[in-house]
This record gives C-alpha cells, structure tokens and sequence, in this order.
C-alpha cells in the first residue's frame, strides 16, 4: 500500500503543478492580451498624430509658397538696387522726380527705377504733371 499511496500522493502532487502552470500561463496570457491591446491602443492614438501633423505639414507648406510667391516681387527689386551698385539711392530718386516732371506715369517710373508701386506713385503724384489737389 505504500508504493501506491506514494503514487498517489505524487500524482496529486503533479496535478496540483500542471494546475498552478495551468493557471499562472492563463494570467500571463491575459497579461500579454491586455498589453497587446494597449499597445495597439496607443499604435492608432499615434496614426492620428502623425495624420495630424501630416496634415499641418502640408498647410504650412501651402502657406510658405503662398509668402514666397508674394514676396518674390522683392528679391527682384534687391537684385535691381544692388545692381545698381552706387547709383542708387538719392541719385535714382532725382531721376525718378525728373522723369515724373516731365509725365512719367508710375508705372514706368516702378519699371525704370525699380521702385514699389507706392514709391512710384508717390513720386507720381508728388512731382508728376498731373497733380491733383
């Protein structure tokens, strides 16, 4: 009887074992599930951000070629003084005032001197022949 109650007892033995494997390999399945979860969670929260900030991307790109297309009139008109080198300025104005004396329209004053359309039509107005009160 005590090969077999021995038997027994290590039978049980076992059984409780495989049981408490049984159950811990259940909770860490569970554990692994529910960080899986998680993970996948926190996957789709960051494809939102990263659409997001995509979408932000491309705005603001839209928005600097927008600046860079109304500004580009201005590296023209950089390029146009610093061509100029020493004769411009003061000099460039005289000529711009001559010009208006004697009935250039600012348009062709913007053209020659490379002046703003307000510098233009200041010089226009200020000095033009057609002077309007």
């Amino acid at each position: 009887m005590n090969l077999s109650v021995a038997l027994s007892v290590a039978g049980l033995v076992l059984a409780a074992i495989a049981v408490a494997v049984a159950v811990f390999a259940a909770g860490g399945a569970r554990r692994a599930r529910q960080r899986c979860e998680s993970l996948e969670t926190r996957i789709a929260a960051l494809r939102r951000e990263i659409e997001l900030v995509a979408s932000i991307s491309v705005r603001t790109g839209r928005r600097v070629q927008r600046v860079e297309h109304g500004y580009s009139d201005v590296a023209d008109r950089v390029e146009l003084v610093e061509s100029r080198g020493s004769t411009a300025g003061v000099g460039a104005l005289d000529q711009a005032i001559d010009w208006a004396r004697h009935g250039a329209d600012s348009e062709k004053l913007a053209a020659q001197f490379g002046l703003s359309s307000g510098e233009a039509d200041l010089v226009a107005r200020l000095y033009g022949t057609h002077k309007t009160a």
